[in-house]
């Protein structure tokens, strides 16, 4: 399941041969509390018939801008709300987590909804959580390790979209922007750009997640950046009965699903 406070998702996948089984989508007409977002999921658990089945794993990703990522090298797991605090509001009694992409020595340090957590292991005893953006990082770092020319990578979410961009198989920024409006969302498109002194004209800008060929979001995209191009994995498809999702679409999930 995919957690964000403007929406959720969830995928079912047969484990022994990756059989995509059943997937929803939910989008909040608003941005959710904590509180709110754990009466919209026991909604979900109480309403969706194959949610209620027994499940041999389950996984949660943290879809939200509550994280930093810090080089292993100088994390200090006593200190990890320091990593935080100046980029993130948090309050004294939030709980602060941190995944390891140990093969290129990353912590994405952040803070998951401490109510959600309870309230999946009350149903399920252990379960996995991870922040969204580990899974990306560990999936386009893996992908880029041997190429040295300069990519960027944009994943969009309703409210926000997250911007990484690779170069010589080395990170040069991993960020999640918030947005109101297409001029928004370009806006710190081209400021990134500028800053990493990549060139709209040159660069590869790879896009995935909800946006669509037809949306204001890409016609704008198209009128700055010459190279755009949607980013698949097309090993991976969510086709289930009752949904099909586009390849460039749910990619975190897909990713998950990789694994």
């Amino acid at each position: 399941m995919q957690l964000s406070l403007y929406g959720l998702s969830f995928l079912i996948t047969d484990s022994t041969n990756k059989e995509n089984l059943f997937f929803s989508e939910t989008e909040f007409e608003y941005t959710s509390s904590p509180e709110e977002l754990l009466l919209h999921l026991q909604k979900a658990f109480l309403e969706q018939i194959e949610l209620q089945s027994t499940f041999n794993e389950v996984s949660l990703i943290y879809t939200t801008n509550l994280y930093n990522n810090v080089p292993k090298k100088l994390f200090d797991e006593t200190k990890a709300s320091e990593y935080l605090k100046f980029n993130s509001k948090i309050l004294a009694n939030d709980f602060v987590a941190y995944d390891v992409i140990e093969e290129f020595d990353i912590c994405t340090v952040y803070i998951p909804f401490i109510n959600i957590n309870n309230y999946l292991f009350d149903r399920f005893g252990h379960f996995n959580y991870f922040h969204s953006t580990t899974i990306l990082l560990k999936h386009l770092l893996n992908k880029e390790k041997h190429f040295s020319l300069p990519k960027v990578y944009i994943n969009i979410h309703k409210n926000s979209f997250d911007f990484i961009a690779i170069k010589n198989g080395s990170l040069l920024i991993c960020n999640t922007y918030e947005y109101k409006t297409s001029e928004d969302f370009i806006y710190y498109i081209l400021f990134c750009l500028e800053q990493l002194k990549l060139n709209p004209d040159r660069v590869d800008v790879y896009l995935s997640g909800a946006i669509t060929e037809e949306d204001s979001n890409h016609t704008i995209l198209y009128n700055y950046i010459r190279n755009i191009s949607f980013y698949t994995i097309k090993e991976r498809k969510i086709n289930t009965p009752n949904n099909k999702v586009s390849d460039h679409q749910q990619l975190i999930l897909k990713l998950l699903n990789c694994e």
